[in-house]
């Protein structure tokens, strides 16, 4: 198989949680140029309209699915549309995530119980209504659980995010424990690990340490709008079909420090 085949996704279905904007939206806009399917998510309807027309513009097909990741009973739903849809999920990047920012001592419980639904409780719960619907009895599929540097260490004194950290460690070894559960389903679980990107949910917290993080980051800038794509693709395509459990870094070796 040519290189351009191994890294070809022309008729995959992608299932992009959180795919509105951000982060998220960079990687549709990756695997969609590559030739996916996509199907978002996202809270706000507004929001995904706008992602819709975008990626229409871009020639990409695209499904928006309005709902709350963190209200477990709406997840069936939301793989029934998708499988309406297209029929199939070969892709799944569980990108959808929140954060808090609060001292240990003070953080509040309903926040910590906010971020850990959103971002682990529900990957995991998605995950495992798509393999057992999709990827299982298929016996083919890629999740793509998108983590954080914040899960690889303590993270820096200015970055009260416990939950947060806390929920993306968790991440990191859900990756690493379902990998290896479902590999004998020729499955692929792997997690992008981002460090700093500019975007609405690191807005406040850039403003502290933005110019600290640049300076100690061994490529003196922060994450930019095509920084991800390369990763994410890689990840979803048979490029990486001998890859399963690991995690990717891309902060611009910031981890290494």
């Amino acid at each position: 198989m040519s290189v351009k085949k191994l890294f070809d996704l022309t008729g995959k279905i992608a299932l992009i949680t959180g795919g509105s904007r951000g982060l998220g939206l960079q990687m549709a806009e990756a695997l969609g140029e590559m030739g996916c399917k996509l199907a978002i998510t996202a809270r706000k309807q507004a929001e995904l309209d706008e992602a819709e027309a975008h990626l229409k513009k871009l020639g990409v097909e695209v499904l928006t699915i309005t709902g709350d990741l963190s209200k477990f009973d709406t997840i069936p739903g939301m793989v029934d549309a998708v499988l309406a849809k297209y029929g199939s999920i070969d892709i799944l990047v569980n990108n959808a995530g929140a954060t808090w920012g609060a001292p240990a001592e003070d953080h509040p419980t309903d926040a910590w119980n906010k971020v850990m639904n959103l971002n682990i409780n529900a990957m995991f719960q998605l995950s495992r209504e798509v393999g057992k619907r999709v990827m299982i009895p298929k016996k083919s599929g890629k999740i793509i659980n998108i983590a954080s540097v914040a899960g690889l260490s303590g993270g820096p004194p200015d970055m009260t995010t416990l939950a947060y950290n806390t929920s993306k460690g968790a991440a990191v070894n859900f990756t690493r424990a379902l990998a290896s559960e479902w590999g004998k389903y020729n499955i692929n679980v792997n997690a992008i690990c981002p460090g700093f990107f500019p975007s609405k949910m690191s807005q406040g917290l850039l403003e502290i340490i933005e110019k600290s993080v640049i300076a100690t980051t061994p490529l003196h800038r922060l994450g930019g709008d095509e920084d991800l794509k390369g990763a994410v693709v890689f990840l979803a395509s048979e490029a990486s079909r001998h890859i399963t459990g690991q995690y990717v870094a891309v902060d611009g070796g910031a981890c290494i420090t």
